[in-house]
């Protein structure tokens, strides 16, 4: 097994994670991903905790999708139920071996079953403490998602070793470094009012209003690296232009450009998949405005593959969401949709700034700010 099997494991469990003695953890995941599944089993149990491991079939969920009624979809396990009260932690580690198998779908049958899954795990936020809540987000390299960034499988690996820090021999303090860093970003923009977007085809205002910014090292996104806030819900005014392609649901849009007036979108359009984006922006009151305003900080990443846990890391870009907001940030918007959309602002993709209260954040994608 390649030795960063093993290190993965053990930063998902003891940095990101933090798994104590007798605490449970769910995981989640595909059988393409059983060799990071059984890694995270046995680091599990060497930090003294209990491991649960739902490895689930990707096709059971098309199949529910195109067959079930509409209360099935809807249906929530009640043995979920009992696991989410009872778990300290959660994992879920992307591992398709098909991006697209969801692609035939009725968007509307797929957002009956994602209300379902909300749901279930708004019952468990509504107790936890959104600080205070243990969960992780990763992804297992398969062929499906080498495909998506136009890469070899050995090559998409490199990539995704790389972005997660796993060839240093301590990767969690490489995390530890960055977040350090991204502190001081959090920190300045606490109490800052509102950040000026330039770039081509782009020009935009948002409004904070003192909403806390957030610093992403690691422990909630794997691999990481963003400070993010949620806006003022009523703020947004201008348009933008999101030139890196994304994957929603087994659906490929590409080249987003959206118009904001007071906070809501009023003129959107996509080079590839636009009746797609006109569907989801349309599928509740808070789908057309903004959850999100995010920095991306990680240089590791440099270029999209089609997967925003990644594109919307990338260093030099910013992005924005549609959609939920964020609670532990002050964010008020609520809606099924959290669409995260990449604003490339790298000099390579014809450069742009970000002005937070007249002065300047990032120029060219380059923190001008330094720590």
């Amino acid at each position: 097994m390649d030795p960063r099997i093993n290190r993965w494991a053990k930063t998902l469990v003891r940095y990101c994670l933090s798994i104590q003695p007798g605490e449970i953890l769910r995981m989640d995941g595909t059988p393409a991903a059983e060799e990071l599944i059984a890694e995270v089993y046995r680091e599990t149990l060497r930090a003294g905790g209990h491991p649960i491991a739902h490895v689930r079939l990707p096709q059971l969920s098309e199949i529910a999708l195109k067959e079930g009624s509409d209360d099935q979809l809807g249906w929530i396990n009640p043995a979920d139920r009992v696991l989410i009260e009872a778990m300290d932690a959660r994992l879920h580690i992307m591992s398709e071996t098909n991006t697209r198998q969801l692609s035939g779908v009725d968007p509307k049958r797929q957002a009956i079953a994602g209300k379902a899954g909300r749901e279930l795990f708004a019952a468990r936020g509504a107790k936890v403490d959104p600080n205070d809540d243990r969960w992780c987000l990763t992804l297992f390299p398969t062929e499906a998602f080498a495909q998506d960034a136009e890469m070899s499988l050995s090559d998409f690996s490199e990539f995704v070793y790389e972005a997660c820090f796993l060839n240093s021999a301590d990767p969690a303090e490489r995390w530890r470094e960055l977040g350090r860093q991204q502190q001081f970003y959090c920190d300045w923009l606490k109490d800052k009012q509102e950040a000026h977007v330039i770039g081509p085809d782009t020009d935009i205002r948002v409004r904070f209003g003192g909403r806390i910014f957030r610093n992403s090292d690691g422990k909630r996104n794997f691999p990481s690296g963003e400070f993010f806030t949620s806006p003022l819900e009523d703020s947004a005014e201008g348009h933008i232009r999101f030139t890196v392609p994304s994957v929603v649901n087994g659906h490929l849009v590409s080249d987003i450009r959206l118009t904001f007036e007071r906070g809501r979108v009023v003129e959107m359009s996509a080079a590839q998949g636009d009746a797609f984006l006109k569907e989801m922006l349309a599928s509740d009151d808070g789908a057309s405005r903004l959850g999100e305003f995010a920095v991306g900080n990680n240089f590791g990443i440099q270029h999209g593959i089609r997967n925003i846990l990644f594109d919307e890391k990338i260093g030099g870009t910013i992005h924005m969401a549609l959609g939920n907001s964020y609670r532990e940030c002050g964010g008020k918007n609520t809606s099924q949709l959290h669409w995260d959309m990449v604003c490339d602002l790298r000099e390579a993709a014809g450069g742009g700034e970000v002005w937070v209260d007249g002065a300047l954040l990032l120029k060219d994608g380059k923190l001008v700010l330094k720590p």
